[in-house]
């Protein structure tokens, strides 16, 4: 029994939804999203004002997808309704961000500047040159894209510098010399 899949999902004020076969449409003032699914093996309807997920049998195909298709829905829900938000801040001497036009321009140590296409659906704000600001109705999109962005100069352990998610804590490490000098 899965009990994420089994959670009944509450349909919020100002959003519509609508299932097609293989396809679930969630649509609201901000935007509009699409979650496939497999028709065959999962059963998605709408019961009074609650989105129900169920599996047509017990295989193991259909027990993996039951759990991650009603994620992926209520994910959909939850952006439409508030949106997503991932924050990453640069540390380190020199390095900075800045926004221009579709484009996200890092400087971060390189002998050259990286730059980044914004992709359509994603509000990206530099509200400081050490902060990064990365907005969507799509959670997947925003993670994915600050994962990007995050491992072209991940944090290091030593001095601490790089990108980093807002709320990262990085495990700090001693050098040779300081771990040399306590004995």
């Amino acid at each position: 029994m899965s009990r994420k899949g089994n959670k009944l999902l509450n349909i919020p004020q100002g959003v519509n939804i609508t299932i097609e076969p293989n396809n679930v449409k969630i649509s609201g003032a901000s935007g509009s999203l699409n979650v496939p699914y497999p028709s065959n093996i999962i059963k998605v309807e709408q019961v009074e004002n609650n989105i129900k997920v169920s599996r047509l049998n017990d295989e193991k195909q259909s027990r993996m997808f039951h759990g991650t298709i009603n994620s992926n829905i209520h994910n959909a829900i939850v952006g439409i309704e508030k949106g997503y938000e991932k924050k990453l801040k640069i540390v380190g001497v020199g390095y900075r961000a800045n926004v221009s036009g579709n484009k996200l321009n890092l400087s971060i140590g390189f002998s050259h500047p990286i730059v980044f296409d914004i992709p359509t659906g994603l509000k990206v704000t530099c509200p400081s040159v050490n902060e990064i600001t990365i907005q969507g109705i799509d959670k997947i999109l925003v993670g994915e894209f600050a994962a990007n962005i995050r491992s072209k100069r991940k944090p290091e352990p030593y001095n601490g510098k790089g990108i980093m998610y807002h709320d990262e804590q990085i495990i700090r490490k001693v050098g040779k010399t300081a771990e040399g000098a306590k004995k």
